[in-house]
């Protein structure tokens, strides 16, 4: 796909209604590295058929500089069935993100459908969590998200403010993400869309699971995940630091700031430096 590239380094995950189509440009304008066209939570049942065909109207008009990505309706029912089949028009999407997943065998009834098209699964359920090395391991999966909320609802858990309860999933999301080399996780929504530290704190801690991207549900979120993904100035320098080092010593162990440094540490420096924009 085109804006495979794109997708894989985005940072901020913009949602937008998809009965909405007058916010579409908005959210394209609001600097989020991707926008989230929703045919599922943010759309009622009756309003899916209209929705859908709203969408599939509106997206080749949309810029062909913005990185686009369509929320379908869960490929288990009839309604995201025909969202697939329809989106099957629109080769202008850099991806489909697929919520509620629970198996390989969904995201293959999709790339069967939209061959070649960057797939994004939403870890939501128990089921989800159990199946998630085959599901980071099909076929077109470009990185996994995580779905908390709907996974609190799913399983009757219950989380404090630091959501320290859901850190299995978020690391077995980490070690599922490696194992089949994707490009880092997408972390999920921060609900209170005023709260600037607890935007930052919900986003550092994503940056702790190795996570790159971060769910967004209002353009004012988009700058304070931005923001939070950049490493300090000190990382910076210190990341900046560990290179030249390396490549002073031609990659051989060496000491700085009292410390030895080898491999394993300018591999961390340079995954710091990756997240500067």
């Amino acid at each position: 796909m085109t804006h495979f590239s794109s997708l894989d380094s985005a940072r901020s995950f913009l949602f937008v209604p998809g009965n909405r189509p007058e916010r579409f440009l908005k959210a394209i304008d609001s600097g989020a590295d991707v926008v989230i066209v929703d045919l599922e939570d943010s759309v009622p049942l009756q309003g899916k058929d209209a929705a859908r065909s709203g969408v599939c109207q509106a997206l080749p008009m949309l810029p062909t500089s913005a990185c686009l990505v369509v929320r379908i309706n869960s490929p288990e029912t009839s309604i995201g069935l025909q969202d697939v089949q329809a989106l099957a028009a629109c080769p202008q999407l850099a991806g489909l993100m697929v919520p509620k997943c629970e198996s390989a065998q969904t995201l293959q009834t999709v790339s069967t459908r939209l061959p070649g098209l960057s797939l994004l699964p939403i870890i939501e359920s128990a089921a989800g969590y159990l199946a998630l090395p085959q599901i980071a391991l099909s076929p077109n999966v470009s990185r996994l998200v995580v779905g908390h909320i709907d996974f609190l609802a799913d399983t009757g858990m219950v989380c404090s403010h630091d959501q320290r309860e859901l850190d299995a999933l978020r690391f077995q999301v980490a070690m599922c993400t490696r194992a089949g080399q994707l490009a880092p996780a997408v972390d999920g929504v921060t609900v209170s869309v005023d709260d600037e530290a607890a935007l930052r704190a919900d986003t550092e801690r994503a940056v702790r699971f190795g996570m790159g991207g971060k769910l967004c549900i209002h353009p004012r979120q988009v700058p304070g995940v931005h923001a939070a993904f950049r490493p300090l100035a000190a990382e910076q320098d210190w990341a900046q630091r560990v290179l030249a080092a390396m490549t002073a010593s031609e990659g051989s162990a060496v000491q700085l700031d009292g410390k030895m440094i080898d491999t394993p540490v300018l591999l961390q420096a340079q995954r710091i430096l990756s997240r500067v924009r």
